[in-house]
């Protein structure tokens, strides 16, 4: 399916939801499925989320057609792509190309935020330089878990708390969680190795802000300062983005906000029909932006769906999934929606929800979907 895109409307244009909607599900692949490799979706969807292990495989779902998981289990696998903690201080999954520019760009960020944990405190007066070098030597001697690598180094640290020198080295070194974690179908402990081991990454290079900006920009469409911040976790972005000014498009939502934006972004008509569209737990697309609107209406997108997917209805936020499977009983889809659906959008959230559950269970008849009338 095409989707008929629009040229940057003139700038100071005031863009309401509805646009923006349609233009960040259509920089996002949310509006029809591309018909592109893995690698090509990652590295314009900048990272994906990966605290659950599962999630960039539904995210990729979503977006491609066609979309085999192997494909990406492969990347991973064979180090082509890699998953460590980046935006917000928490685990993504990139290119192998952009881990360490990426993680250039957050390092300063991560560290602040160890600095202001409670592993930071329990290790007051510690001598972090030794602390941090012997916890390189050893997830570079092997990939070691947190558990590993808090008694290894509370053998040299006994009076302090092991948990605590794990993660600080968990937080100070740039490391990569390491296959079988991440895996299609496989799963493993979270061990990690650093950047230099697993990728051959010497050192990190300059941080490039406005490189990430534009990336930003381009895979989420017109963002507030806001916006950008609570998708990367930065601050101080804004000098970052009155020097990028002459090279940046400029508009207003309907609350009055600036929003930026690349010269050469795509729009979409805001009349567009969208199609039902289901996503993982964590999902960039919900956690990009200051003002969620765009993406969720009028409704809230909170911790009420934490360990449930999501799906969209008319390119919204329409209700939450689960898949429920044991070993006694059939797997079963259940889809909770937010309010009660009309006819022709339940009919379609029922065949999208079909198609997720034939994807997740490819080989179980049994397997069922189960749409409650409201959530």
């Amino acid at each position: 399916m095409t989707i008929p895109l629009l040229p940057p409307p003139e700038e100071g244009t005031v863009l309401d939801r509805r646009t923006l909607n349609r233009t960040l599900l259509a920089r996002q692949h949310l509006l029809a499925r591309a018909p592109i490799p893995p690698p090509d979706a990652i590295e314009h969807l900048v990272a994906l989320q990966a605290q659950n292990p599962r999630d960039p495989y539904l995210a990729l779902w979503s977006r491609l057609e066609p979309f085999d998981p192997m494909a990406l289990s492969r990347l991973v696998e064979e180090r082509w792509a890699a998953r460590l903690t980046l935006m917000r201080g928490t685990l993504h999954l990139v290119l192998a190309s952009d881990a360490a520019p990426l993680r250039a760009v957050m390092q300063g960020e991560v560290t602040r935020m160890f600095r202001a944990s409670p592993f930071r405190r329990h290790l007051d007066g510690a001598d972090l330089d030794a602390l941090v070098a012997r916890g390189t030597a050893l997830v570079e001697e092997e990939p070691r878990s947190v558990a590993e690598l808090a008694r290894v180094l509370a053998e040299q640290w006994p009076d302090r708390d092991p948990d605590s020198l794990a993660y600080a080295v968990r937080y100070l070194v740039p490391v990569v969680q390491v296959p079988p974690r991440g895996l299609w179908n496989r799963s493993g402990a979270a061990r990690v190795t650093t950047l230099r081991t697993w990728l051959g990454v010497a050192q990190l290079p300059s941080p490039d802000l406005p490189g990430l900006v534009r990336r930003y920009l381009r895979a989420f469409g017109p963002a507030s300062v806001a916006d950008i911040r609570v998708w990367s976790g930065l601050t101080g972005l804004r000098p970052v983005v009155e020097r990028m000014r002459p090279s940046l498009r400029t508009y207003r939502d309907e609350e009055g906000r600036e929003l930026v934006d690349v010269p050469d972004g795509v729009f979409a008509d805001g009349s567009l029909d969208a199609p039902v569209r289901f996503l993982p737990e964590f999902d960039n697309v919900f956690l990009s932006h200051a003002d969620r609107s765009r993406i969720t209406g009028d409704d809230r997108w909170d911790a009420r769906y934490a360990r449930k997917g999501v799906f969209l209805v008319d390119g919204f936020f329409g209700g939450a999934w689960r898949l429920a499977a044991s070993r006694r009983e059939p797997a079963s889809l259940a889809v909770l929606p937010m309010a009660t659906l009309d006819e022709e959008p339940r009919e379609r959230v029922e065949a999208e929800a079909a198609r997720l559950l034939s994807f997740l269970r490819p080989e179980d008849p049994t397997a069922s979907v189960h749409l409650a009338r409201s959530g």
